[in-house]
Formats: structure tokens, C-alpha cells, sequence
């Protein structure tokens, strides 16, 4: 009974045992009888296995006092989401009692953690260490007892700091300027006259590369031609808009070699066309500029532009007139 006195374990608090699969059932049970003595009706016992402890789900700030590795044979390992999650369901400003063995040498292989490493963990988890208390040593591994305190508040609540905050008054008159500091950086039109002046000519400060004109491919801009399908960006300035255009013409060209077609009107030989008055009364005016071609010459002309559409042969049209 002395031992819980220690742990300052009083009526109605609540408090949760942590133990593991090496803890003796008999031992757990008596610790039981003996918190339940303490904590009296109006407190609560609860009893966690340090597997299923994050399963549990108790919510924030739920117990006074968490005692784990405390039982006879434990041999509890605190892993850091453990220690995370006691000091969740731990109410602020209470305290942990834990118990774990550590190594008395520095094994980097082993999974047991010197008592400098649980001291840290406790603290990487929210949690102020106490003194540790060195229990026992069973085969290179010292059992230490340690306190983990949790702070006056919350995981992740904020406050409102008090700062007294005065604005600096502006300084109504001005800083003296040195003399000789200003006149070191002016530059007057007479000292650009001046020969002793040390001025440094600008087209020395280029290299010969600078001066050779650049590749116009260099230019583009970095998502110019990236990826499989090239594409140019909007409002292209760099020529790429062109090239692509061109490229698109010659497949064109190239992916219809053989094509009878090829370079012909858009209208068969002999084909009568049939024109609107607009179209007559477009003819007759350039009739009287002097606009004369006859038939065949029509001809040679659309097929000199590789082919055209009707609507292109009737603006042809509008502006000469038909002969025989």
C-alpha cells in the first residue's frame, strides 16, 4: 500500500494499468484490489494490454494516473507511438509512472534503449521526465523506473500571447549626411570630362560569346517542344509556330506523293460555271480597268497555286473576264 502512497494515488481519480503478456495475473490482480481500495467507488480502474492500447481508443485527457511496466514480470518496451498515445489520454499536469528495462552498455543492434534514449523518447513525446530510479539488474539490463509529466495544457491548444507593443515614433528631423561619403558617390557631367576619371567602357565587360547571335532553338522557352507532340505556346514569338506550320504542310505534301490531283484546279476542264450578278457586275468593272484573261490563263493560274476551291475561282473571276 505504500508503494501506491507514493504514486499519490488518491479517491476518486481515474486510473489506468498498463501491462504486457510476461505480466503475472496474480500480481496484476492484487494491484487491482489495491487501486480500487484508493480510488474508492466514486474513481475508475482501468486495466489496457500495451498491444491493444491503441485500439482502445479512450478519449483526450481521461486519466489522473497511468502506471505501465509496473507489474510483477514485465518486461514492457515503450515504443514512441505508445508513449504518444499515454500522453494523449493523459490529463494535463498528471503524471506517468513507467518501468523498463534499459541496456547498461550502447548496442546499436538492440532494441532495448539506454536510459539517456527513454529519456528523450519521453520528451519527444510531450512528456517532462522526472529523475529515473535504477530498480534492478536482470542479465546486462537494468530496470529504471522514471515519472513522465504532462504539461499545464493541451496537445495542440493555442493561447493568446500579451505583448507590449509601442510603435517607434519617426524621427522629425532628417540624419546629417557626411559630405565626403556623398561626394564619393556622385558623378557630375565634369567628371565625364575629367581624364584622371577611371570609367569602365561597357563593351568591355562583354565576352566574345555574348556577342555571337544565338541559336534561334535556344530561345524557346523551356515547355517549347517538351514531350512526345510538339507544341507551340500561345502568341509564339520564337518561330516555332512557323516551323510546326511548315512541317505540317510538307506531310501533307509527302503522305499524298502519288495523288492525280496533286497541283490540279478545283474544277474540272470544260466545266461550265455558272455566276450570280454580283459576280457579272465585279467582272464588267474590271473589265473596264483593263482586267482581261481568258479562260486557260485561269487556268495556269489556279493550278500555278497548287489547286483552288470553287469560292476561290469564282474571286478569280470577279475580277477578269471569260474569253473564248
Amino acid at each position: 500500500m505504500s508503494l501506491m502512497a507514493d504514486f499519490g494515488i488518491s479517491a476518486g481519480q481515474f486510473v489506468a494499468v498498463v501491462w504486457d503478456k510476461a505480466s503475472s495475473v496474480e500480481a496484476l490482480k492484487c494491484l487491482v484490489d489495491k487501486l480500487q481500495v484508493l480510488t474508492s467507488n466514486e474513481g475508475r480502474r482501468s486495466v489496457e494490454n500495451i498491444n491493444q492500447l491503441l485500439q482502445s481508443a479512450h478519449k483526450e485527457s481521461s486519466f489522473d494516473i497511468i502506471l505501465s511496466g509496473l507489474v510483477l514480470g514485465s518486461t514492457t518496451l515503450h515504443s514512441a507511438e505508445i508513449l504518444t498515445e499515454i500522453a494523449r489520454i493523459l490529463r494535463p499536469g498528471e503524471c506517468l509512472f513507467l518501468k523498463e528495462p534499459v541496456e547498461t552498455a550502447v548496442d546499436n543492434n538492440s532494441k532495448v534503449k539506454t536510459a539517456s534514449k527513454l529519456c528523450a523518447a519521453l520528451t519527444l513525446c510531450g512528456l517532462m521526465e522526472e529523475p529515473l530510479t535504477p530498480e534492478e539488474v536482470l542479465d546486462r539490463l537494468l530496470f529504471v523506473q522514471i515519472t513522465g509529466k504532462k504539461p499545464n495544457f493541451e496537445v495542440s491548444s493555442s493561447s493568446q500571447l500579451k505583448l507590449s507593443i509601442t510603435k517607434k515614433s519617426s524621427p522629425s528631423v532628417k540624419p546629417a549626411v557626411d559630405p565626403a561619403a556623398a561626394k564619393l558617390w556622385t558623378l557630375s557631367a565634369n567628371d565625364m570630362e575629367d581624364d584622371s576619371m577611371d570609367l569602365i567602357d561597357s563593351d568591355e565587360l562583354l565576352d566574345p560569346k555574348d556577342l555571337k547571335k544565338p541559336d534561334l532553338a535556344s530561345l524557346w522557352a523551356a515547355s517549347c517542344g517538351e514531350g512526345k507532340k510538339r507544341k507551340a505556346c500561345k502568341n509564339c514569338t520564337w518561330g516555332l509556330a512557323e516551323e510546326l506550320e511548315k512541317e505540317k504542310l510538307r506531310e501533307q505534301i509527302s503522305s499524298q506523293p502519288n495523288c492525280p490531283y496533286l497541283g490540279m484546279p478545283g474544277f474540272k476542264p470544260g466545266e461550265k460555271m455558272l455566276l450570280s450578278d454580283s459576280n457579272l457586275h465585279d467582272a464588267e468593272e474590271g473589265l473596264d480597268m483593263g482586267l482581261i484573261c481568258s479562260s486557260s490563263q485561269l487556268l495556269s493560274l489556279t493550278s500555278h497555286h497548287g489547286g483552288s476551291s470553287h469560292q476561290d475561282l469564282f474571286t478569280l473571276r470577279s475580277i477578269c473576264r471569260v474569253g473564248a
